[in-house]
């Protein structure tokens, strides 16, 4: 199995903090978010190699702090080189898969979230399933339903719908953006693009994949911290206490 990190954002809404610097490789309690989000995942053992997928402007940066670790990292520069060019995160999916050739399980994360429970429960869901997933937990603000994914599941778990940042959401289950496709659905990512799903929010890939096959989304155990300003950084310094 491999796991992509999607890094190739501009991360505009915490500028000046971000405007020459990755978002994924800033500090919470002295560790980056990316290696947050990777040492967790590592224990389990199932992931053989992580593919962070960078954009021009930052890919120096992650060679960098790939070129320091003791795990397999790949780092991937997509071309683009500002919020205006960028690629969106499904066609950055897609340029992964096409760079590198491709062939697996693939785990593929935001690399700017934090967990305080293990991602490693999603990975054993998955398997258990044998299809491709995503989680969900409740969002009870009608406001923060329009700005991210929202699934309807059926009794068990099967994605019946997801829309992105729909007008009218169906449900209160949002989507973050954590995703396990199958090797056989990996493959179908380019199908998904030229059919018309949307490209900038990954999970606009996995709406048009719930039409064409089973998806399942697991409840989410625990608590997603989503650093999307500066106040939410600064918040998250101080609240962050790790994988419980």
């Amino acid at each position: 199995m491999k796991c992509l990190i999607l890094a190739a954002g501009y991360a505009t809404r915490l500028y000046p903090l971000t405007e020459n610097f990755p978002k994924p490789l800033l500090t919470v309690q002295g560790k980056t978010i990316l290696d947050w989000l990777i040492d967790d995942i590592d224990t389990l053992g199932a992931i053989d190699e992580y593919i962070v997928i960078s954009n021009h402007k930052f890919a120096h940066h992650f060679d960098a702090w790939a070129a320091k670790s003791t795990k397999k990292l790949t780092v991937i520069d997509d071309g683009t080189s500002s919020n205006e060019t960028r690629l969106g995160a499904v066609k950055d999916i897609q340029f992964a898969i096409d760079s590198l050739g491709l062939d697996d399980e693939l785990l593929v994360i935001a690399g700017d979230n934090l967990l305080d429970f293990s991602l490693t429960s999603f990975i054993r869901y998955a398997q258990e399933k044998k299809t491709s997933c995503v989680m969900r937990y409740y969002e009870p603000s009608d406001q923060r339903l329009l700005k991210c994914g929202v699934v309807t599941v059926d009794e068990n778990d099967k994605v019946l719908e997801m829309t992105e940042k729909s007008p009218t959401p169906a449900t209160h289950w949002a989507c973050p953006p954590f995703y396990f496709y199958t090797r056989e659905d990996a493959k179908l990512v380019q199908k998904g693009i030229e059919c018309g799903c949307g490209v900038d929010a990954p999970g606009s890939y996995i709406a048009w994949l719930c039409k064409q096959t089973v998806v399942h989304a697991m409840e989410m155990p625990g608590s997603r911290y989503d650093i999307g300003n500066l106040e939410s950084y600064e918040k998250v310094q101080k609240e962050y206490r790790g994988i419980c």
